[in-house]
């Protein structure tokens, strides 16, 4: 989000791609470059809230559609994503047949794995630790938004 060359350079990928996608904080990179702009669009839990800023609705899910866009929030949501991704370039059954092969059947130890499930005070002790990771990306957000006449 920091580096121009880099942010065009996504922009220029970005505009004669088939699929633009991310999982986690890529999402920010994407929207920096104008790439989510008018489109729905997922990130982190502790950052999604800067989407909009770069002109993508916000939708609060694991792995978002939209077109040819497609985002997943966590690092987790990776593997959803790559199985979502493999059934748009082949199939639903082939989907299928790489998360059994992969043994994908995820049962979380614990239901922290969002701030709903971690509660206030596990979810406030992660923003606080996370904040000045949070102030950073709202700076390079608004400066985005800015530079995008949003």
């Amino acid at each position: 989000m920091k580096d121009a060359e880099v942010t065009a350079f996504v922009a220029s990928r970005g505009a004669r791609a088939r699929y633009v996608t991310s999982v986690c904080t890529g999402s920010l990179v994407l929207g920096a470059a104008g790439l989510l702009r008018g489109y729905q669009a997922t990130s982190h839990w502790y950052v999604r809230e800067l989407l909009p800023l770069m002109g993508a609705t916000l939708k609060a899910e694991r792995v978002v559609e939209d077109r040819d866009r497609i985002t997943a929030d966590g690092v987790t949501s990776g593997i959803d994503f790559g199985l979502t991704l493999a059934a748009r370039l082949s199939n639903e059954e082939t989907a299928k047949r790489i998360q059994l092969l992969i043994e994908y059947d995820p049962k979380p130890p614990f239901a922290a794995g969002s701030p709903e499930g971690a509660g206030p005070a596990l979810t406030q002790e992660i923003l606080k630790r996370r904040a000045p990771l949070i102030a950073s990306a709202r700076k390079e957000a608004e400066t985005a938004k800015e530079r995008m006449g949003i």
